[in-house]
């Protein structure tokens, strides 16, 4: 089921509907991996990962989307496939309604060449020293992009431009910065050249993939901030990818976006932060809840809501509903049976994948797994 973000209402100009199409489109997105044994094992069948199965998310411009799960669930894949940088087994994924990899491939009728898609969707990774050359001064690598799309700039253009955007994200003064190799910056500041590098390109999407995690905690608040001021300014939609649910849920309430729940490689539920928070349908969502110390609610218990601490094996998940396993609420009909991911009652933009939210599912006269 697709979980798009709520369009507003009223008729509008053809121009009015082409702004309002979505930045990126993901349809029944699935990304399997064969992974093969050790040394002794090349005659063997390789075992798939199903990293990323059945997947359908629309992200419209100025947007925000924190996707949140544990380490192994699929969600730096789910990213690097709706940027482009993964290709997906099945389904599809669009850029303004352009399939990225038909436009890759040169198949069909064209109307986004793949070098302005790959311009328009950006990423800045966890670790942003690892992709920045140590033998280049920061203005040499932020002139490189410029160089590579933005040719007709001069030297002058270049030098004002990228010095703004440095004073833009606080490093102040620009020109002391310019001339520093990485190795002489922090790990925050070299996650701000990272960001201005990817904002040079006036991506309509950036892929932040744990993009705080390596930096201080009490820097983490601030670079948040930061994306926000820069998401408003240059009307960027952010795809933000974490562990931590509390940073999810910073992020998507300052900016009025969602969080999506992601558990071996499915979408388990999504919906505005303070319907996550405050109102977590899946018996997952619940478990990170818990688990999130800087999450408070009075209706938090002390009991683990978790059957079981291991993680399926992704190459052979359970059948049925997938968290079936750890599930404090499973019942014999969640072994076989997969929930779809349908509306909350009451709350039109919130999904869960759990057969709970229905009533009349045969979920109810089925009898409770044994504990």
């Amino acid at each position: 089921m697709s979980v798009d973000k709520e369009p507003s209402s009223g008729e509008g100009s053809s121009a009015d509907e082409a702004e309002q199409e979505p930045i990126l489109s993901m349809e029944n997105v699935s990304v399997h991996f064969d992974q093969v044994g050790g040394l002794f094992d090349w005659f063997s069948e390789s075992d798939e990962v199903r990293a990323v199965d059945g997947v359908s998310l629309t992200i419209p411009k100025n947007d925000v989307v924190a996707v949140v799960g544990e380490s192994g669930c699929g969600k730096t894949t789910l990213g690097k496939t709706a940027i482009g940088l993964q290709r997906p087994t099945e389904g599809s994924v669009k850029y303004r309604g352009q399939d990225i990899w038909k436009a890759k491939d040169w198949k069909g009728d064209i109307d986004i060449r793949h070098s302005e898609i790959r311009k328009s969707l950006q990423i800045i990774h966890q670790d942003p020293g690892s992709s920045l050359n140590p033998n280049d001064k920061v203005m040499k690598t932020l002139e490189a992009p410029l160089k590579k799309w933005q040719g007709h700039l001069s030297y002058e253009d270049r030098q004002a431009r990228i010095l703004g955007m440095l004073e833009e994200v606080g490093m102040s003064p620009p020109g002391d910065y310019a001339g520093r190799y990485p190795h002489q910056l922090s790990g925050g500041e070299k996650q701000r050249v990272a960001l201005v590098r990817a904002l040079l390109m006036n991506p309509d999407l950036i892929l932040a993939d744990e993009a705080i995690s390596a930096v201080d905690a009490s820097l983490r608040i601030e670079m948040m901030n930061l994306f926000l001021e820069l998401q408003d300014q240059f009307n960027t939609s952010f795809f933000f990818i974490s562990h931590d649910l509390s940073n999810a849920r910073y992020l998507a309430e300052k900016a009025g976006g969602r969080i999506a729940v992601m558990y071996l490689g499915e979408i388990v539920e999504i919906g505005p932060a303070e319907q996550i928070v405050k109102n977590p349908r899946h018996p997952y969502t619940k478990a990170l809840h818990w688990a999130t110390p800087d999450i408070h609610s009075d209706e938090k218990s002390n009991e683990m809501p978790i059957r079981e601490i291991d993680i399926p094996d992704p190459q052979n998940p359970p059948s049925g509903c997938r968290y079936h396993t750890r599930c404090p609420e499973a019942r014999e009909a969640c072994r076989t049976e997969t929930p779809p991911l349908e509306h909350v009652e009451g709350e039109d933009t919130h999904h869960a994948s759990c057969f709970r939210e229905d009533d009349d599912h045969e979920y109810w006269d089925s009898e409770p797994l044994d504990l």
